[in-house]
């Protein structure tokens, strides 16, 4: 069997083999490599951060689910784009649907939706102390589930990268980016829910 390379100087279609073979390392590389073209991706679309982010994050667990799906035709790089793209398309579907009247409109007469949700989600929580802010944080960590939970705290307070959580929790990267997905959704439909029932937002 060969030597494996310095991942991080080994081409992507190198990587992509090794994280097809099951290297989360390799798969690791590839995120860290390629994030920020993802997410920059993401904002163009949707111009808001946290829609920016949440996108991205999926589009990478979807990149993991589907890796065997990816054969070279283009580059990685612009599979990736494919797939945040589409995500971003439907998320913009979704909104439309949701909305009564159309995006077009409110921007005429309010300006950008994403400068309205920034308000309507930042605002109450700067008016917050740091005691009151980690008691909601903490209130709403205690209602995941053990593995959502923990998954949050290693990389968002922890700071680990994929790998490390992985190897802690002995599952694969791919399932940590799914509950890590899933967790910061969950936190912020939580969050919201405490904002609202202490008359901090409508």
């Amino acid at each position: 069997m060969p030597e494996k390379p310095a991942y991080s100087l080994a081409e992507d279609p190198q990587l992509v083999d090794l994280a097809k073979a099951g290297d989360m390392q390799a798969f690791e590389e590839l995120v860290s490599r390629h994030r920020d073209r993802v997410y920059v991706r993401a904002y163009s679309i949707m111009r808001n951060e946290a829609l920016a982010v949440d996108l991205s994050q999926n589009a990478w667990v979807k990149a993991w689910q589907r890796l065997e799906q990816f054969h070279g035709e283009a580059s990685f790089p612009t599979w990736l784009n494919r797939i945040v793209t589409n995500l971003c398309l439907d998320e913009l579907r979704r909104q439309k649907r949701a909305r009564t009247d159309s995006i077009e409109a409110m921007e005429e007469s309010t300006g950008p939706i994403e400068n309205r949700m920034e308000m309507e989600t930042l605002d109450p929580i700067e008016g917050l102390s740091r005691e009151e802010l980690r008691e909601r944080i903490d209130a709403a960590l205690a209602k995941l589930s053990d593995k959502h939970r923990t998954v949050i705290v290693l990389y968002e307070f922890e700071q680990l990268e994929y790998r490390e959580i992985a190897e802690k929790m002995g599952t694969s990267i791919g399932t940590v980016m799914s509950r890590l997905f899933y967790a910061r959704k969950r936190m912020a439909s939580l969050l919201k829910e405490t904002l609202k029932r202490d008359g901090l937002i409508e």
